[in-house]
């Protein structure tokens, strides 16, 4: 399990300056069962497409680290 945390960090390390570059950020929350919870920040957050990069940059560049991860989620901030 760390080993996948490992790989998956590896893999927003490459996404971030990207989302950095628009003013938002992402964060690991959690991974549990093949699916990989994580938070967007900054103007990620009200940005309108904000899913899409979720779906074509996070979470496919998530796969090619980690090809068992079935699939990305948002969860929202507490």
């Amino acid at each position: 399990m760390e080993d996948l945390k490992i790989k998956v960090e590896q893999a927003l390390e490459e996404i971030r300056p990207f989302l950095i570059t628009d003013g938002g950020n992402i964060k690991l929350i959690d991974i549990e069962d093949n699916i990989v919870k994580v938070q967007l920040e900054g103007a990620c957050i009200s940005c309108s497409v904000n899913q899409m990069t979720l779906r074509n940059g996070v979470e496919a560049t998530i796969k090619k680290y980690a090809p068992q991860i079935e699939k990305v989620i948002e969860v929202s901030q507490v």
